[in-house]
């Protein structure tokens, strides 16, 4: 039994680690005028302790460390992947171009202070990645030493700058906020107004006024104007029925459209006239149509084009949209469906019995994890990760590593895997379950491993990391709040997002919605947040080769 608390045995490994986790996570949950740490406690706690003598290990505590890295950012690739490409689109090249620049700031930094003051290269990587709250960018970095005592030197000096590097961005959105006198009220209506435009699904009802398409079928109307709407239904004489492509449109039809915002205006001029209606207007007349959601739940739908299933053609039944994520799109014949999206659908109770059982609509499975391509995706991953990669200028190869090769094939495997038919749903409680384990496993681990090292360090010098790093984070992240505002004239929620994502801080992401509301500032930090995390991973990197 003794053994089991003062030994360095698996079981008192995996005890340790147990133990520090629950602490530290507990303690995250306390939080001082609003802001906390969160798991970052789980760090200083494994420090604390292996200071005192506790310790793993060696082979355990390399190995948890590696695999709970890898989970980590396998499980934010497989996330963010299905949007990540689409980020770009409608201001996501702005803001990357922008975090991109904040992180070669931190370099820039980073290398400045090493060149004044003489500091070694390798602990200032350590300090950078702790100054900008990057915790996969201190794994890479400390895979690229392999060196045991700098690895350990490494995570003392991330651990002496991360909490100023939290409290310092909060500081400098405070502060931004009042140097541009932000009305908050004022920025999210402005917000509101540009959503009004998105390309998310709208409804809207049109009345047949236009002569010229008196006695036309749908499908010369509509040729051309490619696949951006759907003709929901289409109410005449108080009936109500669903159109194909050869129905006949009359004077004074009324026709229930899905579109996106764009398309408005082409529909007003086509149909004649915008009217207002309610969806419970239909509803009344509509007794024998009814409105289902029904989930895909059949693996084989994963990669199919919606056009492919021929509903309306076969059973009479309307897709009108598809709920991806909680966003709701236009149901184009091309959209490619993907495991876990919902359809909404239109016809008889009959059909769409038919319709459900040819998606599956059978929720409860999708709680069910499909784990063959995660391990699959891990272990591709893994191997390109393990590709050298020759940089001009660079003294030896570069390798994305652990990090790096994980996130990069994940974000792959998000994106495309419904195009090859792969399914690579899990619900969000899943992926959030499986990213706080790693990250969990992780800090836990590289507590342990630094706490040996940790005081004597600070007391030989490593309180200048703290003002080193409190410099690598104010410098670029106040320089990049300016530019944003100054100069490319973002909104403060965007800034918010840009600049939490590009620190990726969920920290200072938790205080800015908790403070000024909404989850416009999500969104944006989910534009910049992969492309991000691979800078940071890759510069970490780049920086220790550089110190060989």
């Amino acid at each position: 039994m003794t053994e089991l608390f003062t030994g360095t045995g698996l079981a008192h490994s995996i005890m340790l680690f147990a133990f520090v986790i629950a602490t530290g996570l507990w303690l995250g949950r306390f939080k001082v005028k609003g802001v906390s740490i969160g798991s970052t406690w789980i760090l200083f706690v494994g420090i604390l302790l292996s200071h005192f003598g506790l310790r793993a290990d060696p082979g355990a505590l390399a190995f948890v460390k590696d695999f709970g890295l890898i989970l980590f950012v396998f499980s934010i690739g497989l996330q963010v992947g299905p949007g990540f490409f689409q980020s770009f689109k409608k201001g996501g090249v702005k803001l990357n171009l922008l975090a991109v620049t904040l992180v070669l700031l931190a370099v820039a930094v980073t290398l400045a202070i090493h060149g004044i003051v003489g500091e070694d290269l390798k602990v200032m990587t350590g300090v950078m990645s702790g100054a900008v709250t990057n915790t996969p960018g201190l794994g890479a970095a400390q895979q690229a030493i392999a060196n045991p005592e700098a690895s350990s030197q490494l995570a003392s000096a991330y651990a002496v700058a991360y909490p100023l590097g939290v409290l310092g961005v909060i500081a400098l959105i405070i502060a931004s906020k009042a140097l541009f006198k932000i009305d908050i009220d004022k920025e999210k209506a402005q917000l509101d107004a540009d959503d009004d435009t998105a390309e998310g699904a709208r409804r809207m009802h049109c009345e047949v006024v236009n002569p010229a398409i008196f006695g036309k079928s749908l499908r010369d109307v509509t040729c051309g104007m490619g696949d951006n709407f759907i003709i929901s239904r289409v109410m005449r004489d108080g009936e109500i029925s669903i159109p194909g492509p050869d129905y006949i449109l009359q004077e004074g039809d009324k026709v229930l459209i899905v579109t996106s915002q764009s398309m408005v205006d082409s529909l007003r001029i086509i149909f004649g006239k915008e009217v207002e209606m309610h969806q419970s207007d239909w509803l009344k007349i509509d007794e024998h149509l009814v409105t289902r959601r029904l989930s895909i739940t059949k693996s084989a739908m994963t990669g199919k084009k919606l056009k492919e299933l021929n509903i309306r053609k076969i059973y009479g039944v309307t897709v009108t949209r598809v709920v991806r994520a909680g966003v709701e799109l236009v149901a184009r014949p091309n959209l490619i469906l993907e495991m876990g999206d919902t359809i909404l659908v239109v016809g008889t109770e009959s059909a769409i019995g038919d319709v459900a059982k040819l998606v599956g609509n059978k929720p409860e499975s999708l709680s069910k994890p499909n784990l063959v391509p995660i391990f699959f995706g891990i272990a591709v991953g893994i191997i390109f990760g393990s590709i050298p990669i020759a940089l001009p200028g660079m003294p030896s190869a570069v390798k994305l590593g652990l990090a790096g090769g994980p996130l990069i094939i994940a974000i792959l495997l998000g994106h495309y895997g419904p195009k090859l038919k792969i399914t690579t749903y899990t619900t969000l409680s899943a992926n959030m379950m499986i990213r706080e384990i790693g990250i969990s496993l992780f800090m836990a681990a590289v507590g342990l491993g630094a706490g040996e090292s940790f005081i004597s360090s600070i007391l030989n010098g490593g309180y200048w990391w703290i003002l080193y790093g409190f410099l690598i984070t104010v410098i670029p992240v106040g320089t990049i709040i300016l530019l944003s505002r100054l100069v490319f004239k973002l909104n403060f929620y965007q800034i918010c997002g840009l600049v939490s994502g590009g620190t990726t801080d969920p920290a200072v992401l938790a205080f800015s919605q908790e403070m000024y509301g909404t989850d416009y500032t999500s969104v944006n930090y989910a534009t910049v947040y992969p492309l991000t995390m691979f800078m940071r991973v890759l510069a970490a990197q780049v920086l220790v080769l550089l110190a060989l």
